[in-house]
């Protein structure tokens, strides 16, 4: 019951090819210095890739983008097919589109119970202005809605 945004974690592996997934699991640690965390399960078929990279970006994700966030979710598909992106530091993928992008040095990995948790420490980030979010609740995606 627990309403979320929506990001795609993107990464360059070691061997330049691009990885990305679809994460909920998104949230702010610190201001100084600004760190956010994220958590992958340990089964992921990514987990080398973004346990050895140096630098992943978190693209949170514009209410247009739905159908991104739903390629991104499934195991097995040609995710990049089509995906506009830029390169951003280290790499890693940026989206175009996003409602905002977080460049993050990989700083610290926690293995908690069948996830890694991890942090990164934020080194750029830009945003899309007017783009409304994405959001992901009780298994549907929704907008927001003014009260």
């Amino acid at each position: 019951m627990f309403a979320t945004g929506v990001t795609i974690v993107t990464a360059r592996a070691q061997d330049a090819s691009v990885v990305g997934l679809t994460a909920n699991s998104f949230n702010s640690v610190s201001l100084d210095p600004p760190l956010v965390l994220w958590s992958l399960a340990r089964a992921a078929a990514s987990l080398m890739a973004f346990s050895k990279g140096s630098h992943y970006a978190i693209n949170v994700l514009a209410a247009d983008q739905k159908p991104l966030a739903e390629r991104f979710a499934l195991k097995g598909a040609d995710r990049w097919s089509g995906v506009e992106f830029s390169e951003g530091i280290g790499g890693a993928p940026l989206l175009h589109g996003a409602a905002a992008a977080f460049e993050c040095f990989n700083r610290s990995r926690y293995e908690e119970g069948d996830h890694v948790i991890f942090v990164g420490e934020v080194e750029r980030c830009s945003f899309r202005p007017g783009a409304s979010p994405l959001l992901f609740h009780g298994g549907r995606f929704y907008t927001e809605h003014p009260l």
